[in-house]
């Protein structure tokens, strides 16, 4: 008789731990890669930027948002007496403010990887395209669209549940799972096409670019050029191609089985898709934030200059004894630490650099 009640009280309460865990990682990792990326976008106002930016700041709301379901577990015991209609509200308020910026990360992934696609693809369309009005009207139409799709099941009563709200704020207790699944489906199917259709053409372009290059011969000055700009661009797409990889890893499994779900009504996989699939897919925003920072050379050297800077403080504000041991024994500098230097104080142009 009470092996139900202890388990209805544990599982929020191990969720609770789960996601409060989760989103200090999430905000932490993206509020210090993204003020790496605000400083470079401040450094070079390269709309690429922007798009990466966007990303980070649209992860670290995922990560705030997750902390709101944390505490809606931590509470489940002291608000189940009322968890009527006040409770799946704000249940509904609260999932929308997690879903929501994972959609505006979801199509700003998708944004980088057409920037990416139309430098190759169409680089003379590309310079006279881009700009700041683009940029700025592409991203608030990628966040109005985002937040208008994550707020639906709190404004019609149609997308809601019409079991019982229980308590426990989950995905499928207070969203009614066909019309969601059906509607973000339609998000994400699309989205994985377009991302295989412009990698394959970037493949292939890739691929006929480099056997021109080859035919026209290797010691013209020229042709080296162009095979180097060329694959600047194409080099760039090395990061982008890991964050879509990862992307497909943590949120296919998700929807593939939500399909599976609608098709076999009998099979129960709600608690696998709330307890396990859901966080996985969330995962892929403390994922982001690591790509950059490991892939990405500027991101890189731009965190081990802020790390440096505040080393250099906490030196600074210690005793003389200790400032004189760290300072008794200078380091040489060789000759990556002279080109590490000569990088920063002559930055590279933007799109030649862009995740090379």
């Amino acid at each position: 008789m009470d092996q139900p009640t202890v388990q209805s009280e544990v599982r929020p309460r191990v969720m609770g731990f789960v996601l409060t865990f989760s989103a200090l990682l999430i905000v932490s990792t993206n509020l210090l890669v993204g003020s790496a990326l605000l400083k470079l976008l401040l450094k070079r106002g390269c709309q690429s930027w922007c798009f990466v930016l966007n990303l980070a700041l649209a992860d670290t709301l995922v990560g705030v948002g997750i902390t709101g379901l944390a505490t809606e577990d931590f509470n489940n015991k002291f608000i189940q007496h009322r968890s009527g209609y006040i409770g799946k509200t704000r249940c509904l308020l609260r999932m929308s403010f997690v879903t929501s910026p994972c959609m505006v990360s979801i199509l700003t992934m998708f944004l980088i990887s057409l920037d990416r696609y139309m430098a190759i693809k169409m680089p003379l369309r590309y310079s006279l395209m881009s700009g700041k009005g683009r940029t700025a009207g592409s991203l608030l139409t990628v966040w109005i669209s985002s937040y208008t799709m994550g707020f639906l099941p709190v404004v019609v009563p149609q997308l809601q549940a019409a079991e019982p709200y229980d308590g426990f704020c989950a995905f499928f207790t207070v969203t009614h799972d066909i019309a969601i699944i059906v509607l973000y489906s339609l998000l994400f199917f699309p989205v994985l096409s377009l991302f295989t259709y412009m990698y394959l053409d970037i493949l292939k372009i890739a691929c006929v670019h480099h056997e021109q290059i080859s035919q026209i011969g290797q010691t013209s000055s020229r042709a080296e050029d162009s095979h180097h700009g060329h694959w600047s661009h194409v080099k760039a797409l090395r990061t982008v191609g890991v964050l879509v990889g990862c992307f497909l890893v943590l949120w296919s499994p998700f929807f593939v089985v939500c399909i599976v779900h609608l098709l076999c009504r009998e099979c129960d996989l709600k608690g696998v898709l709330e307890n396990y699939l859901w966080l996985l897919g969330l995962l892929n925003s403390l994922i982001n934030p690591l790509v950059y920072a490991c892939w990405q050379k500027e991101v890189r050297l731009q965190l081990s200059n802020m790390f440096s800077c505040i080393t250099n403080r906490l030196l600074s504000a210690a005793p003389p004894s200790v400032m004189e041991r760290c300072h008794s024994s200078p380091p040489v500098q060789g000759k990556k630490t002279l080109h590490m230097t000569k990088y920063l104080y002559n930055e590279p142009a933007c799109l030649t650099c862009f995740y090379s």
